[in-house]
């Protein structure tokens, strides 16, 4: 399957190293989850099941950061939380810090446990779980 047209310009406005990252996570997500809706969400590329996000990656300052919406949710201890809801992340500045066994369980956990941000805004703040948890 071929890279989304926006994510693939957004990993190509990337430096070399932070485009090989880049185009690691997006084959790597394209795979694993193959009925996602994809596309550039505020500035950064992500994935959406059900129009509820999933799981994305954006550029920082010193690293490309791959963020997990349900992702404190996974008990997995190489992801770190992130924001006050249900967020996790990791960091990558090499492309050979992906390990491709743990990125595909993140990503089988991404479909399996989420949360329900799609209605977030209309909770006023109040996170429901939708499924897996």
């Amino acid at each position: 399957m071929a890279i989304h047209k926006d994510i693939a310009a957004y990993n190509a406005a990337q430096t070399p190293p932070e485009r090989r990252i880049c185009e690691t996570l997006a084959n790597a997500i394209d795979r694993a989850l193959p009925d996602a809706e994809c596309k550039v969400w505020h500035r950064h590329p992500v994935w959406f099941l059900d129009a509820n996000p999933i799981v994305g990656y954006s550029k920082l300052k010193d690293c490309i950061r791959l963020l997990f919406w349900s992702g404190q949710s996974f008990d997995e201890a190489g992801l770190k939380p992130e924001g006050t809801f249900k967020a996790a992340e990791a960091r990558f500045t090499d492309v050979r810090q992906i390990a491709e066994p743990e990125l595909a369980r993140w990503l089988a956990k991404s479909a399996a446990i989420q949360w329900d941000y799609k209605h977030l805004v209309k909770r006023k703040g109040r996170l429901e779980k939708l499924k897996g948890l």
